[in-house]
């Protein structure tokens, strides 16, 4: 018996009648880029997330580049990314004008290991990428507490901990900006690609 890692056809029998009345309004509306159902989705993610703000964006690696780019670091700015994660965590830093820094992952938990976060910051250490990873959240509040100390950003990938909480905290709500992935095959995933931007910060 072979069992699929991922079986959309399954899902999408199981919820056929809610599914073909949403595309339908889509279709019948022509509401295919923004519009109210984007609207309404990010108005129902950020009160899900405990936002204030959520913004849909294409994909999950167009979310983190524009999360970079929304917190206007100087040019070649290092940002420290867990060494185990996919590439659009480390891509999006280069496509923005950063530098890499890698840092090692917990050997229990595989992810950040804030032992090693200390040792990587210097002077052009400007953000943190908290990868959680598996579902398991990133220690956030020793990363609040190194954000704070060295005045760094906190970004949250989040792309495979949809739902996650942190001490009764969503992730996507804790940093200063957070990037969600709905690719079909993560926690929460759409028909094709697609991804959100969460923050509390208005600018």
């Amino acid at each position: 018996l072979m069992i699929k890692f991922l079986d959309l056809k399954s899902q999408y029998d199981s919820i056929k009648d809610e599914i073909d009345k949403a595309i339908k309004n889509v279709i019948s509306e022509t509401a295919f880029i923004g519009g109210k159902y984007v609207a309404q989705f990010e108005k129902d993610f950020s009160t899900y997330v405990d936002t204030k703000y959520c913004v849909g964006v294409a994909n999950g690696t167009d979310a983190l580049e524009i999360a970079i780019e929304a917190l206007n670091m100087p040019s070649a700015s290092e940002i420290i990314v867990p060494a185990n994660s996919f590439i659009a965590s480390s891509e999006a830093v280069t496509r923005q004008g950063h530098r890499v820094v890698f840092a090692d992952a917990d050997s229990d938990s595989y992810i950040l290991s804030i032992d090693d976060v200390k040792k990587r910051i210097t002077p052009k250490t400007k953000a943190i990428i908290a990868v959680h990873l598996y579902g398991h959240p990133c220690d956030m509040d020793a990363l609040s507490d190194l954000a704070s100390t060295y005045g760094l950003y906190i970004i949250e990938d989040c792309a495979q901990a949809h739902g996650a909480e942190y001490k009764s905290k969503k992730v996507g709500s804790i940093g200063d900006v957070a990037t969600f992935s709905f690719y079909p095959g993560k926690n929460l995933g759409a028909y094709g690609a697609g991804a959100a931007i969460t923050s509390n910060n208005n600018d």
